[in-house]
């Protein structure tokens, strides 16, 4: 089944985003953050000026059913961050920077690769700092023939400007919800407003995409996918995310219900952190989900 991608739509549009986006790095408000530095002259809290920097990338099968399929997501895994998770996976990317620096010519003929590869979509892990990067790219690679869905895999930590500058372009938006409590924001993630900034990001996904929609063959193909990684001790207030979910955007959210921490990186340096999660652990939050009234929860195959 052909699908034609949001951005294909916009046409010469996806050029004056990314010229729009390009003239924001000036006095940068792109996420939570809002630091508002000129990244022409100096690093922002993402530690990212003008140039995007590249970890790796292609096909990846570990991503979520509805986008691996069997074929793989086409993923391009970006370096740096906005957020200073304590117990990132990825902190050798996130907080240390590992990559190479990658002009936006060069990032689009990675996409068109991608492409070429038969990946089922196109997947930029972590893009938020990089926003204005990877719309020049992605305007390059649609006017070469680049034809994916366009999924947006974040923290879940984008400001108004960044989402508005977004909407039209992104056919799949995957973001994190982290945490409901300012105070564990703050002290896990550097982030202490993460909460608040999250809901209105994931509102406004969703009132750009809706509801995930899925084609015969199971593979994602517009909508919103949101991943909450269970903390032990609670910490990630699944039941408040749950509730939010539910409640203010649809009982049908689609929700991955992660069951895989474990401490790395600075974790152990903080209360709670320093263990697996449990099993009973895990099975709270999904009792959580359920009893929220979320219908569409993927919960880890070892529950």
């Amino acid at each position: 089944m052909r699908v034609v991608p949001a951005y294909r739509s916009l046409g010469a549009e996806l050029g004056y985003r990314a010229e729009r986006a390009r003239q924001a790095l000036t006095a940068c408000r792109l996420c939570g953050h809002a630091c508002g530095v000129d990244r022409h002259r100096e690093l922002g809290r993402c530690r990212t000026g003008t140039t995007a920097v590249v970890a790796s990338y292609g096909p990846h099968h570990g991503e979520e059913a509805v986008l691996s399929g069997w074929r793989g997501s086409g993923t391009i895994f970006f370096s740096w961050c906005n957020l200073g998770c304590v117990f990132c996976q990825n902190a050798d990317l996130s907080q240390h920077g590992k990559g190479r620096k990658t002009a936006p010519a060069v990032l689009a003929s990675v996409m068109l690769a991608l492409q070429e590869q038969g990946c089922h979509n196109l997947n930029l892990v972590s893009p938020t700092h990089v926003l204005p990067m990877a719309l020049e790219a992605l305007a390059l690679a649609s006017a070469a023939g680049l034809e994916l869905p366009l999924v947006w895999n974040t923290g879940g930590y984008e400001s108004p400007q960044a989402l508005a500058l977004l909407d039209g372009v992104v056919d799949i938006y995957m973001p994190d919800m982290k945490y409901a409590d300012e105070s564990v924001g703050r002290r896990l993630s550097a982030a202490a407003d993460y909460p608040g900034v999250n809901r209105d990001a994931v509102r406004e996904m969703h009132r750009q995409v809706g509801d995930l929609a899925v084609d015969r063959e199971g593979l994602a193909r517009r909508g919103l996918l949101v991943r909450h990684l269970v903390l032990p001790e609670g910490l990630a207030d699944t039941a408040r995310v749950a509730g939010f979910l539910a409640n203010e955007i649809s009982p049908d959210t689609y929700l991955n219900l992660m069951a895989q921490y474990h401490p790395c990186h600075r974790a152990r340096e903080h209360s709670g952190l320093g263990r697996r999660l449990t099993a009973d652990e895990y099975r709270a939050a999904a009792d959580a989900c359920r009893g929220a009234g979320l219908r569409r929860v993927e919960l880890a195959r070892w529950l």
